[in-house]
């Protein structure tokens, strides 16, 4: 069986406008729930919390990501992703030091490569939710249907520059004596 682990992805610019950071499309993966152990979950608002319900955290920039898709990894790229999330944890949550964090990091890394258990380009997503004996984590996966006309398209994007008013069309800003 091939290594794999969860990549972060970017279907559309949500993430950048959704997150305090959003993570950049291509970057390895964990859960990240343990930036919210002894946190007041009830309090976050805003970007922070919906960082809580949903983001899975890209290790390179520690911005969230909506959604990961399953890669094949080597075992090169794994442990420079443990080895990398190590750091992380030194620089961001108070580990005091490399050897202390590297196992925390294998541990987060290896809940994130058991996530994988599916073909390629499988896309996870992750919702939590805080509960009195802690915090729940679901996942689930979205397959691509093939019963689509364009399979190899998740969605499409088409720029308009300029429409024409139907004559149906009617400007409510006008109407009611605001700016255009």
């Amino acid at each position: 069986m091939a290594l794999k682990l969860p990549r972060t992805i970017r279907l559309d610019p949500s993430d950048t406008f959704v997150y305090p950071r959003a993570a950049e499309p291509g970057e390895w993966a964990v859960t990240g729930t343990f930036l919210f152990f002894g946190a007041d979950v009830e309090k976050l608002s805003g970007k922070h919390r919906q960082a809580f319900r949903a983001g899975f955290l890209g290790i390179e920039s520690f911005g969230w990501s909506t959604l990961v898709v399953v890669t094949e990894a080597t075992i090169e790229e794994r442990a420079a992703a443990v080895e990398r999330l190590a750091e992380q944890l030194v620089a961001h949550c108070g580990a005091p030091g490399i050897e202390a964090a590297r196992p925390a990091a294998e541990e987060e890394i290896a809940f994130a490569q058991s996530l994988c258990d599916h073909p390629p380009n499988t896309l996870l997503a992750l919702h939590r939710a805080a509960e009195d004996a802690g915090i729940r984590e679901s996942f689930r996966t979205l397959h691509r249907k093939v019963s689509r006309l364009d399979p190899a398209a998740a969605f499409r994007f088409v720029e308009v520059e300029e429409e024409e008013r139907s004559a149906g069309e009617i400007d409510l800003l006008t109407l009611a004596g605001g700016r255009k």
